[in-house]
């Protein structure tokens, strides 16, 4: 290709925008600069320079796009499994590392910490080094962090450790989704491309309950580590063999920005944290929850005052506070919560059944299919207009597969619920990549700079959203499971024959064992409370399945309206005068 041809691609790659159908249609007359003569208008408002644009796309054979896909889903698998093998693997882990529940949970606080909000800044870092040099940087500095695991030898270097491998997995998030996306071409980045990344986010989490049970019984938990370490060193092959298409550098990151994310991440990493372990001390029994809250309060508001009061925003806080954005995040956070029915609802519910990951193996299956083939479907649907549609198939599914769970027993296995579950993850692979194509464009619409505003709320609305759907999933189940254990205790009396022979039997299994009659009796009870509490929980999450099915009919009602509202001038006949004759 000669000079002027690479020339005159690069301003096409300038003037020329692709919107979000894959179609070009040309961007807004380009604004001179103030280095040439002509006087250019001013700006109404302060905009903080843009990263620089990306050059041409040069298509890539068959084989290349394939390595390039296949490269950012391992990248992406790699990050994932540093927290899902600690969040599928806790009882399992605390065992070995002579840890309580709750000293393990701190382990994924720990990771959260940092992680909550550190793609932000780094947004801005490889835009002004250089993408190559970010990639490089970015997996030698997550495999150091694998290779540490294996000296850790006390609970409080794991935790320094945890909160290493979060600021290291962060980066590793966005440049599994750069590598998908490199490939792809700009006609369809926005459909295929997003569908395929984030497919790869979505399915770290039932591999790692698909592979866990062998790896612990291999090594224990240093064999989770040899894996992700495994993974790690494949991807720094990977990114050295396959280089990425880098744009020109630009100087972007100003030392405010540096204070206003410092208050930033303080915020976000205080609130996941509270939203982590808050549920285990109980949220009002512990004074010292109190202070990681007030802390994040007063972040979030310093962090305010400074990015009010700037010229070049890091996040135009105005923006996020318009009517647009704020109607997009309440429907993310909205669905997000609905969709910690399977994380912290299903799974929670059948390992309280004293289902452990090998039992389970079938259902994993079912939700890495579910993921796959809601990836898949998305791409091919998935057009300009059709967003809502497609958000009220899936918010549809959710209610069915939650009230399908909500009929739920004590004898109920992994089995019972391949339908439900395959449904629920069927929706969340079909609900994302729409809802990320929109707020995109209405960050593009604004310019370039806005993209890190929006990267904000989609991290708020699925990171912090994940976190606060689990808290209420946890906390709803543990305040019905009180009121049920409470109605059930108190109609059992020991005068009731039903009861009185119920406590016989149970003893009786004591018999061979223990020959007092009143030890029969004792542990009989105990027994039998411990089966009423069984009983309790079932109800309880039953509960909180029939709740998240409200949740997404109620959901789908308000989309309902919005989409109505919205588009009642196809509904309501014409009542514009006649045009006057010429």
């Amino acid at each position: 290709m000669s000079p002027r041809e690479v020339a005159a691609r690069q301003e096409d790659a300038v003037i020329i925008r692709p919107d979000f159908s894959g179609h070009a249609k040309p961007a807004e007359p380009a604004r001179l600069s103030e280095t040439q003569s002509e006087p250019v208008a001013a700006p109404a408002s302060p905009v903080a320079p843009a990263p620089a644009a990306p050059p041409a796309f040069v298509p890539k054979s068959p084989a290349m796009t394939v390595a390039y896909i296949v490269a950012g889903t391992l990248i992406a698998l790699t990050q994932g499994l540093g927290l899902s093998f600690i969040s599928t693997n806790l009882q399992q882990i605390a065992g070995p590392m002579s840890l309580t529940q709750v000293e393990t949970t701190w382990l994924m606080a720990a990771y959260l910490f940092p992680n909550a909000s550190l793609t932000l800044l780094l947004f801005k870092v490889r835009a002004q080094y250089g993408l190559r040099n970010f990639a490089e940087v970015a997996v030698v500095v997550y495999v150091l962090v694998c290779l540490a695991h294996f000296w850790v030898d006390s609970y409080h270097s794991a935790l320094v450790l945890r909160f290493f491998a979060g600021v290291a997995a962060a980066p590793m998030t966005s440049l599994g989704f750069l590598y998908i996306l490199e490939a792809i071409p700009p006609a369809r980045k926005m459909n295929i491309g997003l569908c395929i990344a984030l497919t790869a986010l979505a399915i770290p989490a039932p591999i790692t309950g698909l592979i866990s049970p062998t790896l612990l019984d291999l090594g224990d938990y240093h064999a989770l580590y040899v894996v992700e370490m495994g993974f790690a060193m494949v991807s720094l092959g990977l990114v050295y063999l396959l280089p990425l298409n880098s744009p020109p550098r630009a100087k972007v990151i100003s030392s405010l920005d540096v204070v206003s994310y410092i208050f930033l991440a303080i915020a976000l990493g205080c609130f996941a944290v509270v939203l982590t372990v808050g549920r285990l001390y109980w949220w009002t029994a512990t004074d010292w929850l109190a202070l990681p809250i007030i802390a994040g309060i007063i972040a979030s508001a310093i962090f305010a005052m400074i990015e009010l009061n700037r010229r070049n925003h890091l996040v135009d806080i105005r923006w996020l506070t318009s009517r647009e954005i704020l109607h997009f995040t309440g429907a993310l956070l909205v669905f997000r919560i609905a969709l910690s029915e399977q994380s912290s609802g299903a799974i929670n519910f059948l390992r309280n059944a004293g289902m452990l990951n090998e039992q389970m193996a079938g259902l994993y299956w079912v939700i890495l299919a579910g993921s796959i083939v809601s990836g898949i479907v998305c791409a091919a649907i998935m057009k300009p207009g059709r967003a809502s549609a497609i958000h009220a198939v899936s918010l549809l599914f959710v209610a069915i597969g939650s009230y399908m769970d909500s009929q739920s027993t004590t004898l109920t296995r992994p089995e019972q619920m391949y339908v439900s579950q395959f449904l629920v993850s069927f929706a969340s692979g079909l609900f994302l990549p729409p809802a990320l194509a929109v707020g995109m464009g209405a960050a593009l619409k604004r310019g370039p700079s806005y993209i890190l505003s929006f990267i904000v709320v989609f991290l708020a609305t699925q990171k912090i959203g994940g976190y606060l759907g689990s808290a209420l999933y946890g906390t709803f189940v543990q305040w019905r499971e009180q009121f049920h254990s409470f109605r059930l205790v108190s109609q059992l009396t020991s005068t009731d024959p039903l009861v009185a022979a119920r406590l016989k039997q149970l003893g009786g299994a004591y018999g061979k064992v223990l020959t007092d009659p009143n030890q029969q009796t004792v542990q009989g009870t105990a027994l039998l409370a411990r089966q009423v509490q069984q009983q309790a929980y079932a109800l309880a999450y039953n509960d909180s399945f029939l709740l998240t099915a409200y949740l997404s009919l109620a959901a789908l009602g308000c989309l309902g309206v919005h989409v109505a509202w919205r588009d009642r001038k196809h509904f309501l006949p014409n009542s514009n005068p006649m045009p006057a004759a010429a």
